[in-house]
């Protein structure tokens, strides 16, 4: 279902102000998602002792994927409750329950310190953290969809990721700070949290921010706000969809923790490079999908959804593994910011026409909940286990490029989910309005 709701017009300002405020949570969610990838080696000897190094890290991207198995109930819950009581309060409630996890996270003793209750309380915060994620991808996307202005969708919903990369930007340079300022041993002990702390810091100032988001008009104009029933009716009514959604999300979810979340891992731990070769990489990343998240965004309303679509995952097919496989053959701080360049590229096109085609297709009393349903389910099956995944496909096929395999999966899922939702909604094929 295309979006037709009109729309009242409001100064260029004032759009902007609103898309600062809406998206200034998810600035938080990836901020300390993005920290979680990023010193994993650190929280596994801190968290999750364990006989080797591999143990340790794969129950920590465990836990770390363990918050994207909430995902989908946050979806459903959080979801259905922004449908019903508005986008502004459903989104005051998503960021409060993500601090509450940001904040256990980085106040949670060590495994020396208080034993198994330091890695239960790190789970409990990732819970947390991924039950409101759940909802708060979807409710903002939806959000940015209805003060569009007709024919740039595309453009508006793209700063819901664009955000998350600024995310990215500050949470390496602070990476980068502290691995200057500090040593290994300051920063294995406590340097690694300090930037969790610097996310507690933010949290009161995004409060105010969020506060002072207006309820939209599309929101406004519906006399019908489905309740609890009607929600899991329509969600039941509308399965193929969300199912199909998903997948054409895992291309997304796939691309960007490969590219973000694991990045630092991979460089130090596979490719052997520096913690700074991989910090600078990460940084470059982010500032990478920030350009290219708006003009995919922009193109797809000129061109359509689909073509980007099919177009990107297609290249991503047949690309992929030799790029890995050039980067794995002489493993160099400049061959691994061109391959991830390169994938950045993937990321920001694709998602750019991906998030408007999502709200799209949803039915409109119940888009929050079927957008949030279908991203949750990509980023708990692909997303959030990408990092888990590609450590162990380079475990077990001793193949350094290997997790270039569980990215091409992930684009043949979303380049059949295209081709399945574009034949079934023919009206996609058009520019949205």
């Amino acid at each position: 279902m295309m979006n037709t709701t009109p729309t009242t017009p409001q100064p260029r300002a004032a759009k902007f102000a609103a898309i600062v405020r809406v998206t200034s949570g998810n600035f938080l969610e990836q901020f300390d998602f993005f920290l979680f990838g990023f010193y994993a080696t650190y929280i596994a000897q801190t968290f999750f002792p364990a006989s080797s190094e591999f143990a340790s890290l794969m129950m920590t991207f465990a836990v770390f994927g363990s918050g994207f198995l909430m995902r989908p109930l946050g979806a459903i819950i959080l979801g259905a409750y922004i449908d019903r009581v508005g986008r502004r309060k459903g989104l005051i409630v998503t960021l409060s329950i993500m601090a509450c996890g940001t904040v256990l996270i980085a106040l949670v003793p060590s495994y020396a310190s208080i034993g198994l209750a330091a890695p239960f309380l790190v789970l409990l915060g990732r819970l947390l953290q991924g039950f409101s994620a759940g909802a708060e991808l979807g409710g903002v996307s939806v959000y940015l969809a209805e003060i569009a202005t007709p024919g740039r969708t595309g453009f508006y919903t793209s700063w819901q990721s664009a955000s998350q990369q600024i995310a990215i930007i500050l949470a390496a340079a602070l990476g980068y700070g502290i691995n200057a300022w500090l040593d290994a041993t300051q920063i294995a002990a406590w340097g690694w949290r300090v930037p969790f702390f610097i996310g507690c810091v933010i949290i009161p100032f995004i409060f105010v921010i969020r506060r002072s988001l207006q309820e939209t008009e599309a929101f406004k104009a519906r006399t019908h706000h489905p309740g609890a029933r009607e929600v899991f009716r329509s969600m039941r009514d509308n399965w193929r969809t969300v199912l199909a959604g998903g997948l054409l999300a895992s291309m997304t979810t796939t691309t960007f923790y490969l590219i973000t979340v694991y990045t630092p891992t991979f460089g130090k731990s596979v490719l052997h490079l520096s913690t700074t070769d991989s910090l600078i990489v990460t940084l470059f990343v982010g500032l990478s999908n920030f350009i290219w998240l708006p003009i995919g965004g922009a193109i797809s309303d000129r061109i359509g959804r689909r073509p980007l679509l099919l177009g990107i995952s297609l290249l991503c097919i047949f690309t992929a593994y030799p790029a890995m496989h050039w980067l794995a053959a002489a493993a160099s701080f400049e061959r691994l910011l061109v391959v991830l360049l390169y994938f950045s590229f993937f990321f920001g096109m694709y998602n750019g026409a991906m998030v408007a085609a999502l709200t799209e297709v949803m039915p409109q009393n119940v888009r929050v909940v079927g957008f949030s349903l279908a991203f949750s389910l990509a980023t708990a099956i692909f997303g959030g286990f990408t990092p888990a995944m590609s450590t162990f496909l380079v475990q077990a096929t001793g193949d350094k490029a290997s997790p270039a395999y569980w990215l091409m999966f992930a684009a043949v899922c979303g380049l059949s989910a295209t081709l399945v939702l574009y034949r079934r909604q023919k009206a996609w094929v058009a520019k949205s309005v």
